[in-house]
């Protein structure tokens, strides 16, 4: 099971932000119920950005089967990522949103592994769906890379069975991930492939090799948690 938690701390903790950021480390480490896990920072607009929100971060992590239906905030952080994460959270008072997330299909590798599994790259779900697109990017292709990608978030954002989106990353600039929600395939499909801008955009990742390494993933949504 994957659970991806949005956290969103007050302004004036921005420096507690990001000293939680080394210190979850260890705990994440440790715990038993997780095999891999990321600490991320956000963009600001939902996607590919290079404008940092200092109050917003991401844990996502790989673990065991749990649920967090009726559970408290508390509760939540607590079964998922252990009591130092889920007291640090609680004594600055921050609001989450937790997705539990089961990979249905997708390919690419995220720091030199299969993370999610062997995964097929076609499945039969059509309904509700969350996609995670991920990369390196060559240091080379930086300037490439932000010159096109920047016209795509105002795109995605009025796309059809579009929900919503968040733009993470574990190294600004460089290492850049999107996690985007769906009404159902066919609508992320009709974005991803038929509009012309962002179709353009995927082939130039392939013929100019932006990405030393990149991941796809989709996922269908097992439960929902909280609100930012």
């Amino acid at each position: 099971m994957v659970s991806l938690t949005i956290i969103r701390y007050k302004k004036r903790y921005i420096p507690f932000a990001f000293f939680a950021m080394a210190t979850f480390r260890l705990p994440l480490w440790l715990n038993k119920n997780i095999s891999f896990y990321k600490l991320m920072g956000c963009g600001k607009n939902g996607t590919f950005d290079k404008t940092p929100d200092l109050q917003q971060w991401a844990i996502l992590t790989l673990g065991n089967e749990q649920s967090v239906v009726d559970k408290t905030q508390k509760e939540i952080l607590n079964t998922l990522y252990g009591g130092f994460i889920a007291g640090w959270l609680g004594l600055f008072g921050v609001k989450t949103i937790t997705y539990l997330l089961d990979p249905i299909e997708g390919h690419g590798l995220w720091d030199n592994k299969k993370v999610f599994g062997e995964l097929p790259m076609k499945s039969d779900y059509e309904g509700k769906i969350v996609i995670l697109t991920r990369a390196t990017i060559r240091l080379s292709k930086l300037k490439s890379f932000w010159k096109n990608v920047d016209s795509i978030a105002s795109q995605m954002a009025n796309a059809k069975g579009f929900i919503t989106s968040y733009g993470i990353g574990e190294i600004p600039w460089v290492k850049q991930a999107t996690v985007s929600i769906w009404e159902s395939k066919e609508d992320m499909k009709n974005f991803a492939y038929k509009m012309h801008n962002h179709a353009e955009v995927i082939k130039k990742t392939r013929q100019e090799k932006w990405y030393s390494e990149d991941m796809f993933v989709r996922f269908k949504i097992k439960e929902i948690a909280g609100k930012l």
